[in-house]
């Protein structure tokens, strides 16, 4: 590994073992879970539905406390929620009642930011998103997808360094989600910081990232990890073999038959 800035490991995760009491049962979410993601990369987590995913999102962001293992942020280990970290959740948790350019400012709100400076940001990062005039619209008045690029907004406003995404774009439609993951991208690379993405596309992992972490089924752990060391922006159509390279592996690796095509999911 190089002194590369990039290179740098920002998140590390230990050892990490997370169990739920559930109607008297204990329930194993996640085992023994190990990885590390470098500064300003893009990874994406993988996996069959309840294997733990966003359990280890929120174990990442503190919400969820592990009951042996470690998460390290920054080279500080995570004892309670992250005040630097974005996060986003695959509805749009808007409040009704609040127009979009308020709903974006409710971090500031909530951290004390200074409003006015707040609000030239959330102007800003709106017209970033595609929603120039639509500052004033309440979620109602928005499509799904629009919503979703609020969510976005208000995501990027505090500008933190880890930005936590819990399958954000699996309620849209294809089209809208292709757009999505695209305007993700091209955000990411204007502005780069550390993001761990959850999804059960394996499309989606493959166009979005630079490492993919597959996860096994409960109890989740990491079973195998696939760069995609392709130049950006992808097209599944232009990659040729090597998109179907590592569908293949990936379908091979969840188990899965090889009677897909490239949008299957693992749902």
């Amino acid at each position: 590994m190089t002194s590369n800035p990039q290179d740098e490991r920002f998140i590390e995760v230990k050892n990490l073992s997370v169990v739920f009491q559930s109607r008297g049962d204990r329930v194993t979410a996640l085992q023994d879970v190990n990885l590390n993601v470098r500064r300003n990369e893009f990874v994406t987590l993988l996996g069959p539905s309840g294997c733990g995913k966003t359990t280890l999102l929120r174990v990442i962001n503190g919400l969820t406390p592990p009951i042996s293992g470690e998460v390290l942020v920054g080279d500080k280990r995570v004892v309670g929620p992250l005040a630097s970290c974005g996060m986003m959740f695959q509805a749009p948790t808007l409040l009704k009642w609040r127009k979009s350019i308020k709903n974006v400012l409710l971090p500031a709100e909530a951290s004390g930011m200074d409003l006015k400076v707040a609000e030239v940001r959330a102007r800003a990062l709106l017209e970033m998103v595609g929603l120039k005039g639509f500052e004033n619209s309440y979620p109602r008045e928005l499509s799904g997808g629009m919503q979703q690029r609020v969510s976005l907004a208000r995501a990027l406003l505090l500008d933190p360094p880890l930005l936590l995404m819990d399958e954000p774009f699996g309620a849209l439609d294809a089209l809208t989600r292709d757009e999505m993951g695209s305007e993700l991208v091209s955000i990411w690379r204007s502005n780069p910081k550390t993001v761990v993405f959850v999804t059960h596309s394996i499309r989606e992992a493959i166009s979005l990232s630079d490492r993919i972490f597959v996860m096994t089924p409960r109890p989740g752990r990491i079973t195998k990890v696939f760069e995609v060391d392709e130049p950006r922006p992808r097209d599944p159509r232009k990659m040729g073999d090597r998109y179907n390279d590592l569908l293949d592996a990936i379908h091979n690796c969840l188990g899965d038959n090889k009677e897909t095509q490239s949008s299957k999911t693992i749902d």
